[in-house]
């Protein structure tokens, strides 16, 4: 048993402290990253002083050598050298980029938290932006539509050339049953978000909900657009299967419907799908041969680590 499990116990031991080394070196690109834009690496370096902050205790019970990471009081020791050499260490970001991050940070705190947790990170006497959006998208989600798009409007108001702000109205509309309403605002979102990916599978999905056969070809064509930017999103391929389902094109929303299922995981469904598919359509066709790639697809096997 020694024989067997001490050469896999040492090859592990190996994996793992390469993966430390190629973290430690991922920290020092960090920096460098940072200083090559001209940023302080003072909140990286403050971030990985908290990881280490609170891993003081329970870091006297750990291995270092079974870790896939260093242990963070080694880890902040060897980031204390670059960061504090970063030529910015002091520089402030710039009001609009701290906006920026307000605003992300915001509308992921707006999705997750409970309405009573979020009145507790931003109370009412908050007037910030950051704040209104937060509380906008809040009230949205827990089916206050009215209250949420009124916030919304005024928002708008004041930033009125903010693509995210319409496309937060066009969402809480889609969400809320009201596709043809949404359709405007998300027209107008992807007139100016620099990377409208997303907002045209929101916009393609608003017009599928209008259920209007006039607009069926204007989904496609902005499912079409996001999917060219990013193959992978599985929702787009489910509003596409839809579209193609409504236009009675049977063959490409079987093959839309794979293509879903396949970037989910769900490999089972999406070989079925995918072989229904090639039976209609013409063999040797571009849409043949990507249900053909999806039907005869087989995942990789795992490596076994031997001595």
């Amino acid at each position: 048993m020694a024989a067997i499990v001490g050469p896999q116990a040492a090859i592990m031991r190996s994996l793992l402290a390469y993966q430390r080394q190629q973290e430690e070196q991922a920290d020092r690109a960090g920096v460098n990253f940072l200083t090559q834009s001209g940023q302080s690496a003072k909140g990286m370096y403050d971030t990985f002083k908290r990881f280490a902050d609170q891993q003081l205790f329970a870091s006297q019970y750990l291995d270092p050598y079974v870790q896939s990471h260093p242990m963070a009081a080694e880890r902040i020791v060897a980031l204390a050298e670059v960061a504090r050499a970063n030529p910015y260490w002091d520089k402030k970001d710039p009001p609009e980029l701290q906006q920026r991050h307000d605003i992300v940070r915001a509308k992921l705190f707006g999705y997750l938290d409970q309405p009573d947790t979020l009145v507790r990170r931003y109370p009412p006497s908050n007037t910030s932006v950051a704040a209104r959006y937060a509380r906008a998208v809040s009230s949205y989600r827990h089916a206050d539509l009215r209250s949420a798009l009124a916030q919304i409007d005024a928002l708008i108001q004041t930033q009125s050339n903010n693509p995210y702000f319409h496309e937060l109205k066009g969402q809480a509309l889609v969400d809320s049953g009201r596709g043809r309403d949404a359709i405007a605002p998300l027209r107008h979102a992807i007139s100016l978000a620099p990377d409208p990916t997303l907002i045209h599978v929101l916009l393609g999905q608003a017009l599928i909900g209008a259920n209007d056969p006039a607009l069926i070809d204007e989904a496609i064509s902005n499912l079409r657009k996001a999917l060219a930017n990013d193959p992978e999103i599985p929702d787009a391929y489910e509003q596409l299967a839809m579209a193609y389902g409504r236009k009675g094109d049977l063959a490409d929303a079987d093959l839309a419907s794979a293509q879903a299922a396949f970037n989910r995981g769900n490999l089972p469904t999406a070989r079925q799908l995918a072989s229904r598919a090639k039976g209609r359509f013409a063999i040797g066709s571009p849409g043949w041969v990507k249900a053909d790639d999806i039907a005869s697809f087989k995942p990789p096997q795992p490596r076994r680590l031997l001595p």
